[in-house]
């Protein structure tokens, strides 16, 4: 019995453990089916004949994606595009945007091709198509799965109008080491929220429904486990136990997959030892047996390629691996398309297994409508609207994390800002400058649409506002080792070459800080440069000089507002030590300085909570709060040591502390809240009621939470628990529920959270999803230090 048929005996038994024999059959013959439309049998009918007119070539065809666009990563040269759709060998391009170009490969399809079967278009649309909204780390800061709801559907809106019906997003990837790049794109470091607004995604992407005209396809990514490779380097290998795979890095792709997702895409990693895009294992025995995922899988760009790489065989041989482990399409590998049909002649490939990758493709075509709406309709030129600039800015006020506002003496608190009488000065190479703000992997974005902070803060203030950049982003040593890695493509870098004396620089800005009453400094780091894919970081500082000018300025006494825009986590500790007010800005889109401007005068109160932990020093990466228990707590309860134990002899460093600076679900407000003790509904349960009622809660907890202060605000109240003698090692604490609630002073609301099996289970050795006697701790409160705490015991 090989690996694979013993794992699957063993997730048999397991059904039968958990459920009994008597819904054994309910199970075989009643698979989940998460998008209900692919499962059609119309739908199923048509794409069924059509496979059976389809020459081997044609089918393989289906399976072959080109960029006849621009490139973001080694491609094919020398193609003859126009002759490969005319000769049926290409199923979908992407890179291809605009009404006349996909059009253009649309009427060579349907009206030249053999079998008339349209391309399927498809771009990279990450936080918005046109119109760009912050970034998606950004928008997970908001935990306002509604505010991701919106970028996608207004992304999908505008995607749609330029010709691309399938958007490569979201990306759901879990990433818990902001020296990855890619963390730009992800919603952080914790499943649960994870989770939450995957589903989000998927729904205001697909709208539940793929025929409507404004809907696009999602190609949810990277499957699976790519944002734990090892020391942060994009591309670079994942080695992690099952138990952590399914319990962290699964459960969002989990969530896109039952919220219909019509395409995953494969990720370029190994997952412990095996490439993800040739893993079986996850590609078919938990993605299509256990999950019901009937949409299709294409691989990231030239992933099946370089599987020879990762040296599993030649060229036939990874595509042959690739295929039959479950990847249907192969992005720019241009494999799929010269060596499959010659393998399936030879008896290699069954082809069945063809049969199979190409009825899925065409499925999502079908349901998409393109076979009978195949052309886009001309339209006039992409122009901003009020109602999505509106939208950008609400969705950029709610992202906004204040993460400290003491007071100065004489001054109170900095934030928010006195809107009459002070003069500001505005410091840092990101206070004026348009591409920056709009954030990396900006794909169809344009500049020209931003307002910088210098612009809507001249707006407030007139004449009150001085101005100086105080230097680039690069120094001239950055932008020497940049330059080799610097990419070419749709976005302009944005980076200019580094000035010739930054010392005169901070100086001019010194002095313009010095005539002011207050200074504010937007710092951070190039979003093309150090952000996105292939921008793997080492350091987790302030670029070039940016460190030395923040120094400078606090150096002259004046009070500082530190505002903070990148698209990962920045290592902030001696600001946060020396500077009374911090904001992190993120990559805020086209409404970046109005939305700023909103914070800092207060016109919107901050509500923004950190979806990812903030570190001392990067030395503690990967720093998440769901850490496992250790035998040696640094603060443990040391009275359980033995006498002659030391301090030293714990799970600690000797240089510095374990906890974050700044921790997951972290996030100030210009209100206070105050939270009840929570309570309970019931502080015993039996497991056998847990296990039997899987669709509700068996319990929920409450908790009280008052606006204490002055003005109105909007507090994330969040859950925690902990589940204190489960028989395989649970994390110290986990989200498990959190809720957006917005109070006027004085104003008290009741806040409730379930608990059923969806918040208790947890995967045991058997790789069974499953709740055991034990007593869980439960915390509610407004971060992941939360203290008020109940307790629910499980018998």
């Amino acid at each position: 019995m090989n690996f694979h048929t013993q794992r699957s005996f063993r997730l048999l038994l397991n059904v039968l453990l958990a459920a009994g024999l008597a819904s054994l059959s309910a199970v075989a013959q009643n698979p989940p089916v998460p998008n209900a439309q692919l499962a059609s049998k119309e739908l199923n009918a048509r794409v069924d004949a059509l496979i059976k007119k389809m020459t081997l070539d044609e089918k393989i065809g289906q399976l072959v994606q080109y960029a006849a666009g621009y490139a973001t990563g080694p491609n094919a040269s020398n193609l003859k595009y126009d002759e490969l759709v005319t000769h049926g060998q290409v199923g979908s391009m992407l890179n291809v945007v605009g009404v006349e170009a996909t059009n253009h490969y649309q009427h060579l399809a349907m009206e030249k091709s053999r079998l008339h079967i349209p391309i399927l278009f498809g771009q990279d649309v990450i936080h918005g198509h046109r119109t760009t909204f912050p970034v998606p780390l950004a928008i997970a800061a908001s935990w306002d799965p509604a505010a991701a709801e919106l970028v996608a559907r207004t992304g999908a809106t505008e995607a749609r109008a330029d010709g691309v019906a399938w958007v490569f997003s979201p990306m759901v990837d879990i990433a818990r080491d902001p020296r990855w790049g890619r963390i730009v794109e992800s919603s952080g470091e914790d499943p649960f929220l994870g989770s939450a607004l995957a589903r989000a995604w998927v729904k205001g992407y697909q709208q539940d429904d793929l025929s409507k005209p404004d809907s696009a396809a999602v190609s949810v990514k990277h499957f699976v486990g790519y944002g734990a490779a090892i020391a942060g380097r994009d591309y670079n290998g994942v080695d992690m136990g099952e138990l952590t795979l399914r319990q962290v890095y699964l459960p969002p792709f989990h969530a896109a997959v039952d919220a219909g997702a019509a395409t995953l895409m494969s990720s370029f990693n190994s997952l412990n030892g095996i490439p993800a895009s040739a893993n079986r294992f996850t590609l078919t025995q938990i993605l299509r047996t256990e999950w019901g995922f009937d949409g299709f899988v294409v691989s990231d760009w030239g992933a099946v390629a370089e599987l020879m790489n990762h040296s599993i065989g030649d060229g036939p041989t990874v595509a042959r691996k690739a295929l039959e482990a479950g990847v249907d399409m192969d992005m720019e590998g241009n494999l799929y398309g010269t060596v499959i049909a010659d393998q399936v002649r030879a008896g290699k490939i069954p082809e069945s297994v063809v049969d199979e990758a190409a009825r899925r493709v065409l499925l999502v075509k079908f349901a998409l409508g393109l076979f009978d709406h195949p052309y886009t309709p001309e339209s006039a030129p992409y122009d901003e609207t009020p109602e999505r600039r509106t939208a950008a800015r609400k969705v950029a006020d709610e992202t906004m994390v204040l993460l400290k506002n003491d007071p100065v003496e004489g001054m109170g608190t900095l934030l928010p800002m006195a809107a009459k009488g002070r003069k500001v000065a505005l410091i840092g190479p990101l206070a004026d400058n348009q591409r920056e703000l709009l954030g990396a992997w900006a794909v169809t974005g344009d500049p020209k649409y931003v307002v910088t902070l210098r612009s809507a803060l001249q707006e407030r203030l007139g004449a009150r506002l001085l101005y100086a950049p105080g230097c680039e982003l690069l120094s001239g040593e950055d932008a020497n080792v940049l330059k080799h890695v610097n990419f070419l493509g749709p976005m302009e870098t944005g980076v200019r070459e580094p000035i010739a004396d930054d010392n005169k620089t901070i100086a001019e800005a010194v002095e313009v800080a010095k005539k002011a009453d207050v200074a504010i400094l937007a710092l951070g780091e190039p979003t093309n440069w150090m952000e996105g894919e292939a921008s793997s970081r080492a350091t987790l500082g302030f670029t070039g000089a940016q460190e030395q000018l923040l120094e400078a300025v606090v150096a002259t006494g004046k009070p500082v507002i530190l505002v903070v825009l990148a698209g990962r986590p920045l290592e902030l500790k001696w600001a946060a030590g020396h500077v009374s007010a911090i904001v992190e800005a993120w990559s805020p889109g086209v409404e970046a300085g109005h939305a700023v401007a909103d914070v800092l005068f207060g016109d919107v109160n901050p509500s923004g909570k950190l979806p990812s932990s903030f570190p001392r020093a990067v030395g503690q990466e990967p720093l998440y709060y769901a850490q496992l228990p250790t035998g040696r707590p640094a603060h443990g309860d040391l009275s359980r040591m033995p006498a002659d134990s030391l301090e030293k002899f714990m799970s600690r460093y000797v240089d510095e502390e374990n906890s974050a600076l700044f921790p997951f679900g972290w996030g100030l407000s210009y209100t206070r809240f105050a939270y009840s003790q929570p309570t309970i509904s019931r502080g015993e349960v039996p497991v056998g009621e847990i296990l039997g009622s899987r669709n509700g809660p068996v319990a929920k907890v409450g908790v009280d939470v008052k606006n204490t202060g002055s003005v109105a605000g909007t507090e994330v109240v969040q859950m925690y628990i902990r589940n204190t003698a489960a028989s395989v090692e649970q994390p110290v604490r986990e989200l498990k529920g959190f809720a957006r609630v917005t109070l006027a002073p004085g104003e008290s609301k009741h806040v409730e959270f379930p608990l059923g099996f969806d918040e208790l289970n947890f995967y045991n050795v058997e790789m069974q999803r499953t709740v055991e006697p034990t007593t869980f701790k439960i915390w509610v409160g407004g971060s992941s230090l939360a203290t008020a705490e109940t307790a629910l015991v499980v018998e």
